[in-house]
């Protein structure tokens, strides 16, 4: 994160590089956590999963420190302009971060359950769902980090197409229980998954809005497909 000039305050510059700091170090364990909950989809793996639950501990300890220590240098620096948009950014992706946390604790359910060898398809469509989705956490931490608004812009358009996966997930769940309503228990499981799954790509779709924010200073949350195409335009990515 080299995109804020220095200030007067060295003190101050220590402050918000400690808070940069602990965001990537929250992010990086968050993205841990969602790619070994879906790993856990296949695999069985119950140490894993337990793990997983485990340390959504510190993910939740890590909201609350970096909330604190921006509340304070709000507090104490009161900052304007590109200083407070990115106080203001980091507070909610921290939020979104502790709820993608949530839905990996969640997806971890799965382990609870046997799937027969018939459902195991309808297990591999989840993971490569969620194998996508964790592909678009990776890559808009990594744009959070640099402001890269161009990535986050790409990743944005990304939401879309994991809707997609999500609506055939869904059919396919719905011709499982229609032909044996003794898989109903095992298919609400998965479609609690698909759903902690396809909550995480619109959580992605809100961190790159953050990021939109930050760049431009404007609030791209709840606007029309008109706006988003009009910023497409501008950075020359609509195809």
């Amino acid at each position: 994160m080299d995109y804020l000039g220095k200030h007067i305050s060295g003190q101050y510059d220590a402050d918000l590089a400690h808070i940069r700091k602990e965001v990537m170090t929250m992010g990086g364990l968050v993205e841990k956590q969602f790619s070994d909950a879906i790993s856990t989809v296949l695999v069985h793996d119950v140490d894993l999963a337990e793990s997983v639950i485990a340390n959504d501990k510190q993910v939740n300890r890590l909201e609350v420190e970096i909330d604190e220590a921006c509340v304070k240098i709000i507090a104490k620096r009161q900052p304007t302009a590109s200083d407070l948009r990115l106080i203001m950014s980091i507070i909610k992706v921290i939020s979104e971060l502790e709820r993608i946390g949530d839905s990996a604790r969640a997806i971890c359910q799965i382990v609870k359950q046997d799937f027969t060898e018939d459902q195991q398809s309808l297990l591999r469509s989840l993971d490569s769902m969620g194998n996508n989705v964790v592909r678009m956490l990776k890559e808009v931490l990594d744009a959070f980090t640099r402001m890269d608004i161009d990535m986050a812009l790409k990743i944005y358009q990304e939401e879309k197409r994991i809707g997609q996966n999500y609506e055939m997930l869904i059919r396919q769940m719905m011709t499982f229980m229609m032909e044996d309503p003794r898989s109903i228990p095992n298919i609400l499981i998965a479609l609690n998954c698909a759903r902690a799954i396809m909550r995480v790509s619109s959580r992605c779709q809100n961190i790159s809005e953050l990021i939109f924010y930050f760049v431009k200073g404007q609030d791209y949350r709840h606007v029309g497909d008109d706006v988003i195409e009009t910023l497409l335009e501008e950075r020359g990515q609509k195809s």
